[in-house]
Order: structure tokens, then sequence, then C-alpha cells
């Protein structure tokens, strides 16, 4: 595919002109579960004097689940564009060559730190570290217990990825992330820094100490625990502000509090008059907070922008705030923000946007999808609404204003196109690389319709499903394949009698022990894109995919 390059122009500042930047993104928390956003039960001091200092984006939107929000955030494009538009079957692995903001601003001399979820991809080249971040702490997958992270993870005393290597960490996730990025940020205070802090919490599942749910028990059982887990981000959101300004980092730092999609069960008890949440192509599944502050900048005193912006803005918007090196890469689909964060009342006002929410193998056109101005939203290409007048999305007007229903249908028909060049290619892990010498694969990133074994409790229940990694082997050689059904570290019983193994047109197989952990294969490949997969036949003669495979070059 043809790609686009932009070059990001910069002004050489001192280093100690150069702002530093916090980033921290939430996973699950919606609009409404703030206070200072009208929440009746949830008590979020700190976040409300973070919004009170801020410039807030109260009409900013994001993709409706995680992995593809990540990966417009940071690239500044449409996600679909980046490889990225499912959070499993390899659908959520970014692109290598997408331009992220890590890389910008290390190519101009920041410190760049990533701590928490990624949800990217889990091998190279789709680790954070090949993405522009030079330090990074994070769990494996799209959450703390799913199939590629640490097995037995439970948000407490866990085991994470430290430069690629496991690590054992004290105490409860939120405050682990939250630590090593005020760790990061110690040790790189005289430099300019980029902290990308993204927490898991609170994705389910909903674990936290009982002393942050207590206050919220009448929410019930899943919703008290759901906000006692932001309860807790928010009391480690005040540590670090109060950090910053103990070590006089606070005015000049870039603070961004923003959140990956809606709610998760926030809405039970406060939707802040949306409809939808997690998931949905109606606001309440995209619209989400956004505050920004930086004294030095001009950017704080408590003002809302109502203006349409999107995750896609904040790489341009970064660079411009940033004075970055020049640098190489694909357009971003975003715009600056500075103006508007500024006073600019009206640049954004005749700008349209688009989001869908896939989840699919191949993307379906107009599949949950919304077409979004200031005044309207199209959504799925048939129901209109009106937001100044019915921001609930209560009542379709699409009959009554047929052209501009048509008008949105021609925008969202030119975006497609613009998506499709994407849409037909594969991000691939690639294997033979001397940044990942043995390469791990989960089932998560099966290649199929429908669901994958993308959690640890489908690894134990022994999910009765299959399919194909998309590979690409970067060197000739012969490399060995390991295959199990369970982590390779854990030793337990394969529960097979035999396996098979097939890659670049070569078939293997071998008669097992049921009780052996793993077995390995020898196999010549040749570089090129291919698929691998495996096929564990049971005792009871089922056949199964093994849920991991170690590969490396010999």
């Amino acid at each position: 595919m043809t790609v686009t390059l932009a070059l990001v122009f910069f002004r050489l500042a001192p280093a100690e002109e150069k702002p530093n930047v916090i980033l921290i993104i939430t996973d699950d928390q919606g609009y409404g579960d703030v206070s200072a956003h009208g929440n009746p039960l949830l008590k979020t001091p700190n976040l409300d004097q973070l919004h009170a200092a801020s410039v807030r984006l109260t009409n900013y939107h994001v993709d409706p689940t995680c992995s593809p929000t990540r990966s417009a955030l940071l690239s500044g494009r449409y996600s679909t564009k980046t490889g990225v538009w499912h959070t499993i079957c390899g659908r959520s692995l970014m692109a290598p060559e997408e331009l992220t903001i890590a890389e910008i601003l290390s190519a101009a001399g920041y410190q760049t730190g990533m701590f928490g979820k990624w949800h990217l991809g889990d091998a190279y080249p789709t680790r954070p570290q090949d993405q522009g971040f030079q330090s990074v702490v994070y769990h494996g997958g799209g959450g703390v217990g799913q199939t590629p992270d640490y097995f037995g993870n439970d948000y407490f005393d866990d085991t994470y990825w430290r430069q690629g290597q496991v690590e054992k960490f004290d105490g409860y996730c939120t405050d682990v992330w939250f630590r090593e990025a005020q760790k990061f940020i110690h040790q790189h205070r005289q430099d300019p820094f980029f902290v990308y802090l993204s927490t898991n919490a609170p994705h389910g599942p909903f674990l936290v100490d009982e002393k942050y749910s207590a206050p919220y028990v009448e929410a019930g059982d899943g919703p008290s625990r759901f906000l006692g887990m932001i309860a807790n981000i928010d009391e480690n959101v005040g540590n670090l502000v109060a950090y910053l300004k103990e070590q006089q980092l606070w005015d000049n730092t870039i603070f961004i509090f923003t959140t990956d999609n809606g709610t998760a069960a926030g809405d039970k008890v406060f939707s802040a008059g949306m409809r939808g949440k997690k998931g949905s192509e109606y606001d309440g599944g995209h619209r989400v907070p956004f505050f920004i502050h930086w004294p030095k900048g001009g950017i704080e005193g408590g003002k809302d922008v109502d203006q349409l912006t999107a995750h896609i803005d904040l790489r341009p918007t970064l660079t411009e705030l940033c004075d970055v090196l020049a640098i190489d890469g694909p357009v971003a689909d975003g715009t600056s923000l500075v103006s508007i964060l500024k006073g600019d009342q009206d640049r954004l006002r005749d700008r349209t946007l688009f989001v869908h929410s896939q989840r699919i193998l191949h993307p379906e056109k107009w599949r949950k999808s919304a077409v979004m101005t200031d005044q309207w939203r199209l959504v799925n290409g048939e129901q209109l609404f009106d937001m100044r007048q019915d921001p609930q999305q209560s009542q379709n007007v699409a009959i009554e204003h047929p052209e501009v229903v048509g008008k949105l249908r021609q925008a969202y028909e030119g975006w497609w196109k613009s998506l499709e060049p994407s849409m037909e290619r594969t991000v691939h892990i690639q294997i033979g690389s001397d940044a990942e010498p043995r390469t791990r694969l989960t089932a998560h990133d099966w290649l199929v319709q429908g669901s994958t074994p993308w959690h640890q409790n489908m690894v134990k229940s022994g999910a009765m499903k299959n399919g194909p990694w998309a590979i690409e082997v970067l060197e000739s050689g012969e490399y060995e394949i390991v295959i199990s059904r369970w982590p390779e570290h854990l030793e337990r019983p394969i529960e097979a009698k035999h396996a098979r193994l097939t890659i670049q047109g070569q078939e293997l197989e071998e008669m097992l022990d049921p009780m052996q952990s793993s077995t390995r294969f020898r196999v010549k490949l040749q570089p090129g894109k291919t698929q691998l997969q495996t096929y564990l036949t049971g005792p009871d003669d089922r056949v199964r995919g093994a849920y991991y495979a170690y590969v490396r070059q010999l």
C-alpha cells in the first residue's frame, strides 16, 4: 500500500523550554463517570480539581472500544487505517509503519515512557518498545487476566513486562502503573519527558480493595466495584499532581486526562444524558472526558470547548505544542487544536468526523457507524439526530431532513473509500528479529471469524477453537516452534495425543503423551508472509488449536 508521508516541522528550543507531556487514559470510564460531570454518587475530588483548572473538550470523541481508540490517539489517524478495528482476532495489532506521538517526541529528544495497558500487540514489531517508547511496564493483551497476560494475574501483586522481560510487582495494578510512571518522571525530571499512563482500570473484572468500593454499595455489587476502581484512579491522579507540584514540574507539564470509550458499568448510576455505552455507535459509546492543563502555555482556567474534536487530533496538537523534530510518516487525519484551546470559537464548526465499531474480521460498510458534525449525528446511515435539540438521540428526524442525510451519507462514502486499502492488509507478527529472538504467540491473535480464546478463563475451560496466526518470516533458516495448551512456564499437561502444525505449505505432526507439557517442531522457513496454524487432538478425538506457541530461529 502506498503511504502518504507527512513532514512534521519544528522550531528548535532549548531543552528547558520544552514542555513535559503526561497523557493519562483510563479504560471503560465514560463521560458521566466523573463527579464534576454531574455524577450523583461517585466522588472524584482530584479529577474535579483538574477539571476546574483545565480546558475541557466537551464534544470530544474516540472509538467505542479499546484498541481502536489507542491506535488512533497515538497515530493521529483513523484506527482502521492503522490496521486496528477489533480488540482480538489479529485486528488489534497496530501497523509498525504508523508514526506515533512517542516516536515523534523521542526523535525530538524526549524521554518516553509507557505504563499500563498497551493492547496494540504483544509481539515484535507491535509492542510499545517497538513504537517509540524507551521505557515500558505493561500487562499483556487488552486487560489483566487476558490470554496474552501473565497467567494468573488478578490485579494484585501481579507479574508484568518491563522492557520485554517478566517482573513481579507488589500492589494493586493501578497503583503500580502510577508508581512506575512517577519513578520514570523522577529519573528524567531534568529532561523533557512524555509519559503515556494507560490504566486497565476500571475495565472488568471489577476488582479493587473494599475501601474504595464500600462508599458505593447502594449502586449494587458490580457498579460499586467499578466506581471504586475509578476512586482509586482519582486518588492516584491526586498523588501524581502533588508530586509534580512538589518537584516544580507542574507549570511546564502538559497534563491530559481522557478515557478510551464510553462507560462499561457506570450507566447504571449516571449516563450524563447520553444514549449508549461502551461499544455503541451512539454518543454514549464514544463521547468521553478530555481535560488538558498547561499553565506555562496558557492552557488553563476552567474553560469548556464545545467544538467537535477527536482522538486523531492529539498527535498534531502535541506536535505543535512541543515543537518537535521533523520526521517522516503517515499523514495525521486529525488537526491541531491549539487555536481552539487558546480561544478560537469557530475554527472547527464545519467539521465532519466519523466513528464505527466493527469488531469483526473484515469490516462491513455502515456497521455500527456514526457521521458527526457540530449539529448532526447520522447513525448507521439511516437515523439522523439533531444534537442541538436532542442530545439524548431519542428522535430520529431523517425523514424531515433528507438533504442532511444525503450530505452525510456522501461524506461517509468518501471516508469509507479512504479506509479500503487498509482493510485489505493484515498486520503480521514478525519472527527472526534480533529485537525479539523468541516470539510468544497466543490464541488472542488468531485470525478467525467470531471470538478467540482471548481470556485466561477460556484457556482454563479448554475452549474448542482454532485459527491461524499471521506471521512474517524475516530471515531464511531453521526455526524451532514450541506449542502448548498452557503457558510454557506452567509445565502443565498438553492434554492431547497428537499434534499437527502447518506453515509455508509444510505440514508436520507428532504423536504425544497427553501428560507432556509441550512439543517441539523444527522447520526450515523462507522470508515472507505466511500463516502458522496448530492442531491438538485430544484423547476424545476433538481438535483445538494450541493456545500458545513460541518461535525462535536456530
